[in-house]
């Protein structure tokens, strides 16, 4: 029966954001390697902090996050005036979109950049405008050709996802300098804590020196808390006073506020799993190359990686094998990336199972 009622126009073009496999029929043990989730969980202090509020359920969180925003500007060295808590460092990126863009507006992105910055596009009636990579990694010169009268806002997520890659601060110092004081640099460093490289930054220090630039942040990725719904934005005062006019008045439950305050304090266990995932990371992609299939430079918690063979051993083949054994990763078809899987480094066991796994599929 078709409904009377009928949507803003643009908004039925949008093709839902479909997360990774959580579920898979008929086996004993599953392996979820398809969300980019820390393996190793929250910190034990995070998670005691979550516990306690049981008996405060039924009282509305803080609706400035003054205590969460205190720690972050602690723990990152940050003026805390300038941050803005959000359900999740999505929420924050549509507030952004649903702020400065609109109908017969452009919203330019890395072509393999999150699918939500198309969709947060999508939903305010603006043009998503994806800009070509080269070897998958996003290419400034490609994004400032791109960019027109109609730009509003600009997306570099940094290290990105699905791709792994990352640009340097210069390039991305280079980036801001070439956009007009009218376009907003949104640089997303959701996989900054993994990224050990010295040319990198995650960019608070260009907020800092910009009227333009906003770095968003996640509490879902090393901390954990990816059920919580947690992120963060770093941005110019005036940016911070137009996202709190439109965000939820407690967008940030009181339970993670707490549980962000505990994780962020806890940097032994943000190093701890640090190091576990740089560990594997290297491990994992060196033991998939000796398996003929062609791992990436990725600095994040990820490994993207492309399977070169014929048919029966192709991305789509090993995804429908690997979920027969319980192993559930990322097929890439959706960012245009059909000869790909993306793997979430997982625990140990859980690593050296997928190559277990892998070996016996391409042997």
């Amino acid at each position: 029966m078709t409904s009377p009622l009928k949507p803003r126009p643009g908004i039925l073009d949008i093709a839902p954001y479909v997360g990774g496999d959580a579920s898979a029929e008929g086996v004993n043990r599953i392996i979820r390697l398809a969300s980019n989730e820390n393996p190793l969980g929250p910190s034990p202090k995070a998670i005691e902090a979550y516990k306690d509020l049981q008996g405060e359920l039924h009282r509305y969180p803080d609706g400035g996050s003054n205590d969460l925003r205190t720690a972050i500007a602690t723990s990152e060295g940050l003026d805390q005036d300038r941050i803005v808590c959000g359900a999740g460092s999505d929420e924050l990126i549509s507030l952004l979109v649903r702020a400065y863009a609109g109908p017969g507006d452009e919203v330019l992105y890395s072509e393999h950049g999150f699918l939500m910055y198309p969709i947060s596009a999508k939903a305010v009636g603006a043009t998503p405008v994806a800009s070509p990579e080269h070897n998958l990694t996003t290419d400034v010169d490609e994004i400032l050709a791109q960019t027109t009268s109609r730009t509003k806002l600009v997306f570099v997520a940094n290290p990105n996802n699905p791709t792994g890659t990352y640009i340097s601060a210069d390039e991305l110092r280079r980036l801001r300098r070439g956009l007009p004081e009218s376009v907003l640099l949104v640089i997303d460093a959701a996989y900054a804590e993994y990224v050990a490289a010295d040319d990198y930054s995650a960019g608070a220090e260009l907020v800092g020196e910009s009227q333009n630039v906003v770095m968003t942040r996640t509490f879902s990725k090393i901390h954990g808390l990816a059920s919580l719904r947690l992120g963060w934005a770093y941005c110019p005062l005036a940016v911070v006073d137009v996202l709190n006019r439109l965000r939820g008045p407690f967008n940030v439950s009181l339970a993670a506020q707490a549980a962000g305050v505990a994780a962020i304090e806890d940097k032994s266990y943000v190093e701890y799993s640090r190091k576990h995932n740089a560990k594997w990371l290297a491990w994992f992609n060196e033991e998939v190359a000796k398996l003929g299939a062609e791992p990436g430079d990725c600095v994040g918690n990820f490994s993207l990686v492309r399977f070169p063979g014929p048919e029966e051993k192709s991305a789509a083949a090993a995804l429908s094998y690997l979920k027969t054994r319980g192993i559930l990763v990322r097929g890439m078809g959706g960012y245009g990336l059909p000869d790909y899987l993306r793997f979430t480094i997982g625990t140990e066991d859980e690593t050296r199972s997928v190559v277990e796994a892998l070996d016996k599929f391409l042997s």
